[in-house]
């Protein structure tokens, strides 16, 4: 019987040689995994800070401890994770026109990349969070605000992050009515696939060799529709987001793999952006909205915990066994100051881990990782590398080490 992961697996030769050049043959080395080629994300909002120095005089909504605590949180973070989301919601990062905070988010973005990681920016184009200076705007002035803004992040930020949300929830975007804003009222004028069009393109032209990904949380067959007529108007989009807060409980495998299955049909990437499952009491079925479920406290519970780790591990599962995924983003490394008070995080308040990121870290770190491992070359110097889609590292006792990739041996589709 296959594997259901066999489709991220690979080999390579690698061939290890002496400093003259002659086959290091009969050798002993050590192969080792040093990163997966799938992406283990999580947002790093909560060591912005951290990553400044300490010189960060403004609090996140994440996150408000000490500098040990956030040593504490980094340790857990990459020690799991390797793509970094960071926030570039725009009424925060620029309050006041003209005055972007560039300088503390690519500090940030840089010290993740200096220790490893990949870094997502979230988003560029958004209807939520726009900045109230926009609103007194006429539309062709606020259509010409958002592309410049768009130039200049990807512009400022380019070698350090290449990945962009370059637009999110346009479903919702015309018809929002939670807030007044101008980035809504343009698409009401402008229409869905333009709005989309000004991201992608302003976001390609400053930066071509940037992925671009189109987000949203509406799973229904209104995306399916917004997605086919960008495709069909020409709109070069390199992955599809798919956000899966389950606030309300476990959507099961079935549920997930019809999702994505669905949008696996356009032959694009799939990255699950933004995921959440609760570890306390589910927020009531019949709320809509999210946003609207306002608790005072919402605690993480033992039983809750235990079915967070059960549910956590089947939701990988199914996403790591799904050819078309490329990356999941757990929304939340800690509950102190999660996303509605809920107690999403794997880490609790306090610091300690759940058994859901313990169970999370035995597949990212175990099942699917190789760890150190002695081989010994052929009479050629030649040694075979097998294991999960990644890099790995090929060290001679003593000699130098080599690097070396794997890609997929073969990318099976699903029926």
């Amino acid at each position: 019987m296959t594997s259901p992961t066999a489709h991220r697996t690979g080999s390579a030769v690698v061939r290890v040689t002496h400093d003259d050049g002659t086959p290091a043959a009969r050798t002993e080395v050590v192969v080792e995994q040093t990163r997966h080629a799938f992406g283990f994300g999580n947002i790093g909002f909560d060591l912005i800070s951290l990553a400044n120095g300490g010189r960060d005089d403004r609090p996140q909504v994440f996150g408000g401890a000490g500098a040990a605590h956030r040593e504490r949180l980094a340790e857990l973070w990459f020690d799991l994770f390797d793509t970094a989301t960071l926030p570039f919601y725009w009424s925060g990062f620029e309050p006041s026109e003209g005055a972007p905070d560039t300088d503390r988010l690519l500090r940030a973005a840089r010290w993740f990349v200096e220790r490893g990681a990949t870094v997502k920016g979230h988003p560029l184009v958004w209807h939520t969070l726009a900045p109230r200076w926009l609103l007194r705007r006429s539309d062709d002035d606020v259509e010409a605000a958002i592309r410049a803004r768009v130039r200049r992040e990807v512009t400022d930020f380019a070698g350090v992050v290449d990945l962009w949300d370059a637009i999110n929830e346009v479903v919702i975007m015309p018809v929002f009515d939670k807030e007044d804003n101008a980035v809504t009222r343009l698409a009401q004028a402008r229409g869905r696939v333009a709005m989309v069009r000004l991201a992608f393109d302003e976001a390609r032209a400053a930066n071509p060799a940037a992925r671009l990904v189109l987000n949203d949380f509406d799973l229904s067959a209104d995306y399916e529709h917004l997605i086919e007529e960008c495709l069909d108007a020409g709109i070069v989009i390199d992955a599809l987001g798919l956000q899966t807060h389950m606030h309300q409980g476990y959507r099961g495998e079935d549920q997930i793999l019809a999702i994505l299955d669905r949008f696996a049909r356009f032959g694009l990437p799939l990255q699950l952006t933004e995921t959440t499952l609760v570890s306390g009491d589910l927020m009531p079925a019949h709320i809509v909205d999210l946003n609207d479920h306002q608790v005072s406290s919402w605690p993480s519970t033992p039983q809750g915990e235990d079915r967070q780790a059960d549910e956590i591990e089947r939701h990988y599962r199914t996403l790591f066994g799904h050819p078309a995924v490329e990356s999941a983003t757990y929304w939340g490394l800690t509950d102190e100051g999660a996303w509605l008070g809920a107690p999403a995080g794997l880490v609790r308040a306090d610091g300690t881990p759940k058994p859901a990121y313990d169970a999370l870290r035995g597949l990212v770190r175990g099942e699917w990782w190789l760890p150190p491992t002695r081989m010994t070359t052929d009479d050629e110097g030649r040694v075979t590398v097998h294991g999960f889609a990644g890099d790995y590292r090929v060290t001679v006792p003593g000699a130098r080490a080599l690097d070396v990739s794997l890609e997929p041996s073969a990318v099976a589709g699903r029926g």
